[in-house]
């Protein structure tokens, strides 16, 4: 009887606990959906507010929110009043596709854990380079399809290089109009590993670009490389880990070209090389560059064409100054007929001189005379 009253006892027990910690589990979910904003959904510790036309963060988030999504709105700022209060536990932010044009000094101050920020499919012109506090945690920024013209390559230049991105390693820039990177566009990203500028209509990069980043993931796929800068290629050479993409280039095949074929061919650094073909000459046009060899880069056709223009050029100029010769002739043509003249009648009578002392010379008779009309 005292075991079996003792095991009941045990069992009520247990059944207290159970309860409680269903209790307090269910105290927790409801405290975690106490203060859900409007048009959102929230579970666990995410916020979702997706697609519902929001002109602004909403404001009431709750305390314990670690993942919030603001996507598909109209939001066309973000500043300091965006996060009126501190959010402890946000390591996630995504607020792409909301046609964002300014991003405001100060913003992300109360989002001290914040790790991952997605501002994708936006229009920014305006980003301040006091955006992020100075001390951030922030790793991973997607910035794809945020600056569709090249003139706010200044506003990159000012979120990278004075953003405070110390423990930044994942950036993409894909699918913007960067065209040109400038040499210092990634100094202040010592921890870059991971960087992606696909689509990016880059011509070329520039000696310096890729120094100082730490890379192990580079993509450069559909740009508008024609080839890579002898430095370029030495400065990837420096970073055995790192794994380069780069197709979707329209790559010429001349004799400019000698460098990156060899890098190429004796690298494995490249991880989509058997996909790269020429785009020019027209003769190795889709030929897979790893079969291109060095004696089919030439610039023979290059040549012809500066001759070719080279010889339409002198033509014209010779064209213009027999142009000129004529009508400088034309103006000056009674002056040239009394020049003309002149040298007829000079001619004229040193001829008849000529003649004159031909015909003494050759009668003895005008000859003696000749002598002694001289004495």
């Amino acid at each position: 009887m005292r075991l079996l009253s003792t095991s009941c006892g045990d069992m009520r027990g247990r059944a207290r606990v159970s309860s409680t910690m269903h209790f307090l589990f269910l105290l927790a979910a409801v405290l975690s959906c106490h203060g859900c904003p409007d048009k959102c959904l929230c579970f666990s510790q995410t916020v979702k507010c997706q697609n519902q036309e929001l002109d602004a963060i909403p404001h009431s988030l709750p305390a314990n929110t670690k993942s919030l999504f603001v996507t598909g709105n109209n939001i066309s700022r973000v500043g300091v009043d965006s996060f009126p209060t501190r959010l402890q536990m946000l390591t996630d932010l995504y607020l792409s596709g909301n046609e964002m044009e300014s991003v405001d000094a100060m913003v992300f101050d109360n989002l001290p854990n914040l790790a991952r920020l997605d501002l994708s499919n936006n229009r920014i012109q305006t980003f301040s380079d006091r955006a992020f506090p100075e001390i951030n945690k922030v790793q991973l920024l997607n910035l794809s399809r945020s600056f569709h013209n090249h003139s706010f390559m200044d506003v990159v230049l000012s979120v990278l290089y004075s953003g405070n991105l110390l423990q930044l390693t994942g950036l993409d820039l894909s699918n913007n109009d960067l065209v040109i990177l400038p040499d210092d566009l990634f100094v202040g990203l010592p921890n870059l590993a991971n960087l992606s500028l696909q689509n990016s209509s880059i011509l070329s990069v520039q000696n310096g670009t890729l120094r100082a980043p730490p890379l192990r993931d580079l993509d450069l796929r559909d740009n508008s490389l024609r080839d890579l800068p002898f430095a370029t290629l030495a400065e990837l050479s420096l970073k055995p880990a790192l794994v380069v993409r780069l197709a979707g280039n329209p790559w010429r095949c001349d004799c400019l070209f000698e460098d990156t074929l060899l890098w190429l061919k004796n690298g494995t650094q490249v991880a989509d090389a058997q996909n790269l073909t020429c785009a020019e000459p027209k003769a190795l046009r889709r030929l897979p560059l790893l079969r291109v060899e060095r004696s089919q880069l030439k610039c023979l056709g290059d040549m012809e064409g500066v001759l070719e223009t080279s010889y339409v050029f002198l033509g014209l100029v010779l064209a213009m100054i027999g142009v000129i010769f004529l009508l400088v002739l034309y103006l000056n043509r009674k002056g040239i007929k009394r020049w003309m003249y002149n040298i007829r009648d000079a001619c004229r009578d040193h001829m008849e001189g000529y003649h004159y002392r031909y015909e003494i010379n050759s009668d003895p008779r005008l000859a003696n005379l000749s002598i002694n009309s001289d004495v």
